[in-house]
């Protein structure tokens, strides 16, 4: 049987680049060799793409210098090979890129350019789920439930007294929980606004929701969706922020992750059913997390969609999937042959 040619891109310059490197790695140990033949192409965190022979600790010390090329007619890679470049053509691309030009739409519009599939969400998708607040417009137009929030520039004058806290000041267009801050005082949200200023110079700042803290993996294209088990988040203080854990394999000091959520049937029906309605309303297509807050009354509110989100051994994303029965082997599968039965544009 002829291998398909999987690239695979990883690190990137964005805050989370140690993330997708972790996440390719597991990438590396999933992907059957008997299916594939992997290329790894490696995003140094200044931006020079290299391909090299795996995601390993060294990476960035080896490999050739490499880019992917628009030109449909190459439909790969360009790898540099004794002064010229060399063209390589792959017949599919995962994207293993988190966070700012990596999840937002920029490298799916180069991919799209190059004519080759890829997983993941298209360039419009990407970039509408990146923002948070242009997602909670589109989904509270499709009547699910998003926190209130002001959406603005670090540069605005900002009334601070009109909020009522506490308060999450959030970078509006980054990944993970990168810059965001619980303010419980006035006088504490201009340096609150300074420092999510430093990922985007779009800010958020929105109500604090009282909820329990779920997610649903989602995996497909159009009507033909799956959804993993939901988890949930339990908190001992602060908020949920993993990535920024020193070592976040062996657990989080303030949160445990609970596969499945400890919540009703009926919870869990709705947490999956407004998962897919999320994911339609903003045109998602082969995989996405979507992070939600379930209330008191037993509303499930909007938190974040994540485009691709992380596939580390710690990773919520595989292991829902897996809580529900497709381990991560077969869910590389299904992304892969969700990238490749989509529709060129």
């Amino acid at each position: 049987m002829t291998k398909l040619k999987v690239g695979v891109i990883f690190g990137g310059i964005s805050e989370e680049h140690p993330v997708s490197v972790k996440s390719a790695r597991e990438v590396a140990k999933n992907l059957d060799p008997e299916k594939y033949e992997p290329y790894w192409i490696g995003i140094t965190k200044d931006g020079s793409w290299k391909l090299c022979d795996g995601p390993g600790e060294a990476w960035e010390d080896g490999g050739r210098p490499a880019m992917l090329s628009p030109d449909r007619s190459v439909h790969g890679l360009l790898v540099e090979d004794q002064g010229k470049y060399e063209p390589v053509r792959l017949d599919v691309v995962l994207p293993v890129l988190h966070g700012k030009l990596g999840e937002d739409g920029a490298t799916q519009g180069l991919l799209e350019l190059s004519g080759i599939p890829y997983a993941g969400c298209d360039v419009q998708s990407s970039a509408l789920c990146m923002d948070k607040s242009l997602a909670y417009l589109v989904v509270d137009s499709a009547g699910i439930a998003t926190p209130n929030f002001w959406a603005g520039t670090a540069a605005e004058n900002v009334d601070a007294s009109k909020f009522t806290y506490p308060v999450f000041v959030k970078p509006a267009r980054s990944g993970s929980s990168f810059g965001v801050t619980k303010v419980s005082r006035e006088e504490d949200l201009p340096g609150a606004i300074a420092e999510a200023a430093q990922f985007d110079s779009k800010v958020l700042i929105e109500e604090a929701v009282e909820g329990s803290e779920v997610g649903c993996a989602v995996l497909g294209n159009g009507a033909e969706l799956t959804v993993g088990e939901p988890d949930q988040i339990r908190l001992s203080h602060g908020f949920f922020k993993i990535h920024q854990e020193d070592n976040p394999e062996s657990g989080s000091e303030n949160s445990t992750v609970l596969v499945p959520a400890d919540i009703s049937g009926q919870a869990r029906a709705r947490v999956q059913a407004t998962a897919q309605t999320i994911y339609r309303a903003l045109g998602c297509a082969g995989l996405a997390r979507v992070d939600l807050f379930l209330l008191e009354d037993g509303t499930a509110m909007l938190n974040e969609v994540n485009t691709f989100p992380g596939l580390t051994s710690y990773s919520r994303y595989p292991r829902m999937m897996a809580a529900a029965g497709l381990p991560f082997p077969e869910m590389l599968d299904r992304m892969v042959s969700l990238a490749l039965a989509r529709e060129p544009r």
